[in-house]
């Protein structure tokens, strides 16, 4: 039984010919193992995004549900990152 499932793909021209040269400079031995890496970082990615999603935004959305007073405004947050920026200024 096969571990694989051949598909067809499209791309267009620019992606086609990164992929070939990714093949030519011998960077990968086939044009089906720049593809199959190129998902596996794409994999990588959507997971450490889910990762960051449940264990930042979700309970920092749930935070702002229980007390929703505790948050800062646009404008805090500007004024805080001014003060920040001339206190480091300062020091150098």
């Amino acid at each position: 039984m096969r571990s694989t499932t051949q598909l067809s793909i499209t791309l267009p021209k620019e992606m086609a010919k990164a992929v070939r040269e990714k093949v030519a400079t011998g960077g990968y031995a086939s044009e089906s193992e720049v593809i199959r890496d190129g998902l596996r970082t794409l994999l990588e990615r959507d997971a450490v995004v889910e990762q960051w999603l449940r264990t930042e935004v979700v309970p920092t959305i749930r935070e702002h549900e229980r007390n929703p007073g505790r948050l800062y405004s646009s404008d805090e947050i500007r004024a805080e990152l001014k003060t920040r920026r001339k206190a480091r200024a300062k020091q150098r």
